[in-house]
C-alpha cells in the first residue's frame, strides 16, 4: 500500500462514505487536531513514570482519539455504515472519573492555579491538555453546523482534565510539585 494518493494534491480530501471537501473545512479542523493531540499523547507516553500508572490509560487513550477521530470524519447520514465497522471509545467516562480522583490524590491538594511545566512528563501532559483543549473547540464549532455524536465532546472535556491530573501526579511523584501562578511577583 502505498502512501501517497495524489488525490489530495488540489486541496480537497474524501471523508468516510466517499464526499470530497476542502482540506480547511471545519471537519478537518476537528478531527484534524484529534490528530496532534494523538502526536503529543505519544510524547507524554516517551516521559511518564511507571508510579503514575498511566502508560496502559495512554495507549488505550491514543486508540479512542483514532475511534473519535473516525466519527468526526463521517458525514452524519454515514454514521450507521461506520458503526459496523468500528467499536466506540473504549474508556468510559465513569472509568476516567475515577482515574482523574486517583490521579489527584497522588498530588497535594491545590492552593493556586499552576503554571504549565515541572518535570518533562508534566510539562508534556499540560501541552497535551492544552491541544485537547483546541480540539474540543474545534468539535463545539463543527457541532454549530453538522450533527456530532455528543460523547466526542464529553470525553474530550473529561480527557483534559484527566491530563492535567496527570501532570498534577507526575510533578508531585518526581519530587517538584506544581509550578504555582503567583499574581504578584
Amino acid at each position: 500500500m502505498k502512501i501517497y494518493t495524489r488525490t489530495g494534491d488540489q486541496g480537497a480530501t474524501g471523508l468516510f462514505g466517499g464526499q470530497r471537501v476542502s482540506k480547511d473545512h471545519v471537519r478537518l479542523e476537528a478531527y484534524g487536531t484529534l490528530d496532534e493531540l494523538n502526536s503529543v499523547i505519544g510524547l507524554v507516553r516517551l516521559h511518564v513514570s511507571e508510579a503514575s500508572g498511566a502508560a496502559s490509560s495512554l495507549v488505550q487513550i491514543q486508540n479512542d482519539l483514532f475511534a473519535l477521530g473516525a466519527f468526526l470524519a463521517t458525514p452524519a447520514d454515514q454514521l450507521h455504515r461506520l458503526s459496523q465497522k468500528m467499536t466506540r471509545p473504549t474508556w468510559a467516562i465513569a472509568e476516567m472519573e475515577a482515574d482523574i480522583d486517583r490521579l489527584t490524590a497522588l498530588a497535594p491538594p491545590m492552593r493556586n492555579f499552576v503554571l504549565p511545566g515541572g518535570q518533562p512528563a508534566s510539562a508534556h501532559a499540560h501541552w497535551a491538555r492544552t491541544v485537547c483543549r483546541r480540539a474540543e473547540r474545534r468539535v463545539v464549532t463543527l457541532a454549530e453546523s453538522e450533527q456530532v455524536p455528543a460523547e466526542v465532546l464529553i470525553y474530550l472535556n473529561r480527557l483534559s482534565d484527566w491530563l492535567f491530573a496527570l501532570a498534577r501526579a507526575e510533578n508531585a511523584l518526581s519530587g517538584a510539585g506544581d509550578v504555582e501562578w503567583l499574581a504578584k511577583a
